[in-house]
């Protein structure tokens, strides 16, 4: 993880370009990373950050917490990186408020960590970041069969309480022409609830 892309308000940069020569509280995150031998960028513009990403190794939040779920939803579209927090004594006071929400990051950075302390936030903060995507993939996926689940059940019943046969039978009966239709059982499910409900309006 060697790329770093430092995203802030627009408000906050200007604060932050100083001279190289600023000290540790002072500077943002870049002065530390840089002086720690990462390659860093920063921006607050959505098409010079798009563009960024492409060749950013994970992202550095310098803003509020109450702006960090904007941009996890947008960058996990252009491409999911780890995401850190830079809590500083600006960050930090103006995120008071939102202390209990569910954030989508997986670190945070500090402005006075040590090479060692950066390394293992980052090296972290990467582990982080593969477990919770593993962790949205497998939740996406239970809520999928679930979504499968609910239309397979609705065309049972429906098959039920037209032909009147056991469930186990209807259940037969969507199988039989799934194979035949070389669809998926629950495609064909869907396509007799939906057609139901139309014949019922």
């Amino acid at each position: 993880m060697r790329f770093l892309l430092v995203i802030r308000e627009s408000a906050s940069l200007k604060k932050y370009e100083g001279p190289s020569d600023a000290s540790e509280g002072d500077a943002g995150p870049e002065h530390l990373l840089k002086r720690h031998g990462y390659r860093v960028s920063a921006s607050c513009q959505s098409q010079d950050i798009r563009k960024k990403m492409q060749e950013a190794d994970a992202v550095v939040l310098q803003l509020p917490i109450t702006g960090i779920r904007d941009w996890e939803q947008r960058l996990s579209r252009w491409k999911p990186v780890p995401l850190l927090w830079w809590c500083s004594a600006e960050t930090a006071a103006s995120s008071l408020e939102a202390c209990e929400e569910d954030i989508p990051v997986d670190g945070i950075l500090t402005p006075t960590m040590s090479a060692h302390e950066l390394h293992w936030a980052l090296h972290l903060g990467g582990r982080h970041f593969f477990e919770r995507r593993q962790w949205l993939e497998e939740r996406a996926q239970l809520v999928s069969r679930l979504e499968e689940r609910k239309w397979i059940d609705l065309a049972k019943s429906i098959l039920c309480e037209i032909n009147r046969i056991p469930e186990a039978e209807a259940y037969d009966v969507l199988r039989r022409r799934a194979m035949n239709e070389r669809k998926r059982i629950v495609d064909i499910a869907t396509s007799i609830v939906k057609a139901h409900q139309q014949l019922k309006t």
